[in-house]
């Protein structure tokens, strides 16, 4: 292929710039969805903007689910991409979800839980059990991924790098 359909990486042909987008996107949009489907529909705990009316937060909550599709659909298109050309890099594939995932679910629970407020994981309850177990949860997910990105780079290369 040409120029900018080239894969990332000289190491067999395998894409792990590519690859590791690919992955946080999905991850990114699949805590996304978790929290937009578990979170705000199926138990009704808070909309995205709860600062508002209930319309408004409804409102906020579609145009979140929007989102969550948008970049669920970029980086299921970009991961077709790399299997196509046979130039995904698994293991920083799975490791960059789990990075997106963590990075997701950490920047809601600080920046859109406490630093902005535009919604709590619940009301008229004590938060701080349910805050420490959404940053525990981001925190697991961050580590996992850091760990498993790094085991790529202690890994013989045909192992981190095939698609198999």
């Amino acid at each position: 292929m040409t120029g900018a359909s080239r894969p990332v990486s000289a190491r067999d042909g395998i894409s792990v710039r590519h690859s590791a987008i690919s992955g946080a996107l999905l991850g990114v949009a699949l805590m996304a969805a978790v929290d937009e489907i578990v979170f705000h529909q199926i138990l009704g705990w808070h909309h995205f903007y709860d600062r508002s009316t209930p319309a408004i937060g409804l409102a906020s909550d579609g145009l979140l689910h929007t989102a969550e599709l948008l970049v669920l659909v970029a980086g299921f298109a970009l991961l077709a991409d790399v299997r196509r050309r046979h130039a995904l890099a698994v293991r920083h594939f799975w490791a960059a979800l789990l990075l997106g995932a963590g990075g997701f679910q950490l920047f809601d629970g600080l920046v859109n839980h406490k630093v902005f407020r535009i919604h709590q994981i619940r009301y008229d309850v004590d938060v701080l059990p349910y805050d420490l177990a959404w940053i525990a949860g981001a925190v697991v997910f961050l580590i996992a991924g850091a760990v498993l990105w790094w085991s790529t780079k202690r890994t013989p290369r045909t192992a981190a790098t095939t698609d198999g």
